[in-house]
C-alpha cells in the first residue's frame, strides 16, 4: 500500500523540475542559427525570446486555472474533453500523442549528437538508442524516474547559469559581433518575426508539463501553479540571458543556419579544448529533457486509453507505468527521426502545438462562465482576460504567418489532424460495438 501512495504522490518541487527540465532543451540551443536567417538585428532576437516567455506564461497562468478545477492527468486531452466535447479533446491528444512530445523528444536526440564532440557518432541511430535508454529507465518505478529527473534538472541548471556567467564576465574577443545599441521596429511586424516566434514558442515548449500527470502530484491545486508558472519564470530569464551570451560573443555570420550555437559560442569564448568539453556537457543535460519528455508524453497515451477501445492495448491498471504507452512513444519518435530533418519536425510541430494549447486556453473563458459547476478554491489567472487574449493573438498571428511561409510542414500538420478524426470515429464505433 505504501508504494501505491508513493506512485501517486510527487512534490511541487519534482513538479517544477518537471516543468524546468521540460522546456530547457533542444530550443534554446539549436533554434538561434534559424532565426537569424531572417531576423539580423540583435535587439529584436532579444524581444522575440522575452515575447516567448510573456506567450509562456500567459499560456502557465491559464492551464493553473483549468488544472486546478480538472484534476485529471493527461493535459489537453482531459481539460478539452471536459470543456468542449469527447472529439475536441481526443484530437489535442492525438496530437500529444503523435507529435507533442515524440518530436521535441526526437528533436533533442538529434541535437545531443550534434553537441557530442567525440566520436562522430551516427545521428539517427545513435538518436533511436539513445531514447530507448531513457525509456527503458521510465519503466522502473515513479520513484526511480523522480530522482533521476531532479537531479538532472538540478545539473542542467547549473550548467547554463555557469555557462552564462562566464559569457556575462568575460570579454568580446572579437569586433565583428553584433552590437545591441540599435533597433528595427519594423522587424516585429514581419513575417520573419511571427514565423521565428515559431521557433521561440517551441523552444518554451514544456512550461504546461506538470498539467499531463495531476493525478501523481500532492495537493494539485497549490502544486500545479507553483510548478507550471515558477518554471516558466526560471526558464524566461535563463533563455533570455543564453540568447544575450550567443549574440555577445560570435558573430552573427557565423551563428546563421547552424545548429549547435551554443558549442560554437564556447569555442570562441574559452577556446576549442574547453569548448569540446561544455560541448559534451550541454549534449549530456539534454538528456534531462528527453526524460522529461518521456515521462510525461506516455500519460496522454494511457489516458485516451482509458476512454477509447482503440488504444485499449495502452490501458494502465491503477498505481502502475504505462509501459507499453512508453514503448508506443519511442516507435514514434524513431519514425520521425528517420522520416524527418530538424527543421521541418521543428515547424511540423509548433504548429500542431500551438493549435492545441490555444485552444486549451479559450477554455479558461468556457471554465469562468460556467457557473456553479466548480470550486472557488482553485487558483485563478491574474487579471484576466488579459493574459488569455495575448495567447491567443499571437498564436493566431504565429499559424497564419506558418501557413503563408511553410506551406508543405503546415499542410502536414492538418493532415495529422484528418488522421486523428478518422482514428477517433473509428474509436467510436469500437465503443459502442463492445458495450
Amino acid at each position: 500500500m505504501l508504494k501505491q501512495k508513493k506512485l501517486k504522490k510527487i512534490t511541487a518541487l519534482t513538479c517544477l523540475a518537471l516543468v524546468v527540465a521540460n522546456m530547457i532543451g533542444t530550443g534554446a540551443f539549436t533554434s538561434l542559427g534559424f532565426q537569424l536567417e531572417d531576423i539580423q538585428n540583435p535587439t529584436t532576437i532579444l524581444i522575440l525570446w522575452s515575447l516567448g516567455g510573456v506567450i509562456a506564461l500567459s499560456g502557465a497562468f491559464s492551464y493553473s486555472e483549468i488544472g486546478s478545477q480538472i484534476q485529471n492527468s493527461g493535459g489537453e486531452y482531459a481539460f478539452l474533453s471536459k470543456l468542449f466535447h469527447p472529439l475536441v479533446g481526443y484530437l489535442s491528444g492525438w496530437i500529444s500523442i503523435t507529435v507533442g512530445f515524440a518530436a521535441p523528444i526526437a528533436l533533442s536526440a538529434i541535437a545531443f549528437v550534434a553537441y557530442f564532440p567525440f566520436f562522430n557518432l551516427n545521428p539517427k541511430w545513435t538518436s533511436i538508442v539513445l531514447i530507448a535508454l531513457v525509456t527503458a529507465i521510465h519503466t522502473k518505478s515513479l520513484t526511480v524516474s523522480s530522482k533521476f529527473q531532479n537531479i538532472s534538472t538540478f545539473l542542467k541548471v547549473a550548467l547554463i547559469l555557469i555557462l552564462i556567467g562566464i559569457g556575462l564576465f568575460t570579454e568580446v574577443s572579437s569586433n565583428d559581433v553584433a552590437t545591441f545599441d540599435s533597433f528595427d521596429f519594423s522587424e516585429l511586424l514581419s513575417p520573419a518575426f511571427a514565423i521565428a516566434l515559431i521557433y521561440v514558442s517551441y523552444s518554451y515548449s514544456g512550461w504546461n508539463a506538470a498539467a499531463y500527470i495531476i493525478e501523481e502530484i500532492h495537493n494539485p491545486r497549490k502544486s500545479l501553479p507553483i510548478a507550471l508558472i515558477g518554471g516558466t519564470l526560471i526558464v524566461t530569464l535563463l533563455y533570455t540571458l543564453l540568447q544575450f551570451i550567443f549574440l555577445k560573443h560570435v558573430p552573427l555570420n557565423e551563428l546563421k543556419g547552424q545548429l549547435d550555437v551554443g558549442n560554437i559560442t564556447m569555442n570562441k569564448i574559452l577556446g576549442e579544448y574547453y569548448g569540446s568539453l561544455f560541448g559534451l556537457a550541454i549534449s549530456l543535460l539534454l538528456i534531462s529533457g528527453i526524460s522529461a519528455m518521456v515521462w510525461v508524453g506516455s500519460r496522454v497515451t494511457s489516458s485516451i486509453a482509458k476512454d477509447y477501445k482503440f488504444w485499449h492495448v495502452f490501458k494502465t491498471k491503477e498505481n502502475q507505468l504505462p509501459n507499453r504507452a512508453l514503448w508506443f512513444q519511442f516507435l514514434i519518435c524513431g519514425l520521425l527521426i528517420i522520416t524527418g530533418t530538424f527543421e521541418q519536425i521543428l515547424i511540423y510541430c509548433g504548429v500542431l502545438l500551438t493549435i492545441s494549447s490555444m485552444v486549451t486556453v479559450i477554455g479558461v473563458f468556457k471554465l469562468r462562465y460556467k457557473k456553479g459547476s466548480y470550486s472557488k478554491s482553485g487558483y485563478k489567472s491574474p487579471i484576466f482576460p488579459v493574459f488569455q487574449i495575448i495567447y491567443i493573438l499571437l498564436s493566431l498571428w504565429m499559424i497564419f504567418y506558418a501557413f503563408l511561409n511553410k506551406p508543405i510542414e503546415s499542410l502536414f500538420g492538418f493532415t495529422n489532424l484528418v488522421l486523428g478524426l478518422l482514428t477517433y470515429f473509428w474509436s467510436y464505433k469500437l465503443n459502442n460495438r463492445l458495450k
